[in-house]
């Protein structure tokens, strides 16, 4: 006959610290993607043989390869906790998972720059900064990508400290409970006499000397001849 087998119960917490870091790394995602793939709708034609361009708002379905690939770092991190549920030391490699990938999302973030800012040359706005409306123009050319590359960096730079920082946590608590349970273990302790108060319990009948004993007298009661047990009496 086969034994059941318990079913072990595994932590969460790899999957829970991905789920947790996977926000900021989101951001820092969002943004890279953003410089990565943003581009102005360009439309040309030709007068008098003169060519003119102007640019207009980026397409619905580059904003949605935007945010399509802005998921996807976060999702990779979910998916690594989770398998990391089943592996040994799996909190740790939610964490060192996180810091790689937040280093993959931001390994060619300069370039990114520099290419966004060649695609959108009155700036993000698409407004010239020769306009003759006053305030019209909010960003320069380049303005926009030097903050959106400051923000991914440090978006990114919060995910990888966090993921270290819980990494150091979990590693101080294992080593705590492991090397001061084992201290406390060699300590012996002296037992201690318990104090209580006087003893109070009635003695047992009929177990010391000249203590009468009580016993039942069925030949001494008028209740014997109906087969019941007479009264007590004394010996």
């Amino acid at each position: 006959m086969s034994t059941p087998r318990h079913k072990v119960k595994r932590s969460r917490s790899p999957l829970a610290i991905a789920a947790f870091i996977a926000i900021p790394l989101f951001f820092s995602s969002l943004m890279a993607s953003t410089l990565a793939l943003e581009k102005p709708r360009v439309v040309q034609w030709t007068t008098n043989g003169r060519q003119f361009t102007t640019w207009h708002d980026p397409a619905s379905s580059t904003t949605l390869r935007i945010w399509l690939w802005a998921f996807v770092p976060p999702l990779v991190l979910i998916v690594v906790g989770a398998i990391a549920i089943r592996l040994p030391r799996g909190f740790y490699v939610s964490c060192i998972a996180a810091i790689v990938i937040a280093f993959g999302v931001l390994h060619r973030i300069d370039r990114w720059t520099l290419h966004h800012t060649l695609r959108f040359p009155w700036g993000v706005d698409l407004i010239p900064a020769t306009t003759t409306s006053p305030g019209s123009n909010t960003y320069d050319p380049g303005q926009w990508e030097k903050m959106a590359r400051e923000t991914a960096i440090s978006l990114g730079h919060w995910t990888m400290g966090i993921a270290i920082a819980a990494m150091i946590v979990v590693a101080t608590a294992e080593a705590r409970r492991r090397y001061f349970n084992r201290g406390m273990a060699g300590v012996n302790y002296v037992p201690m006499e318990g104090v209580h108060g006087a003893d109070v319990t009635m003695p047992g009948l009929g177990t010391g000397d000249g203590s009468a004993t009580l016993d039942v007298e069925l030949t001494d009661s008028d209740l014997a001849r109906h087969g019941r047990p007479g009264r007590w009496r004394n010996r």
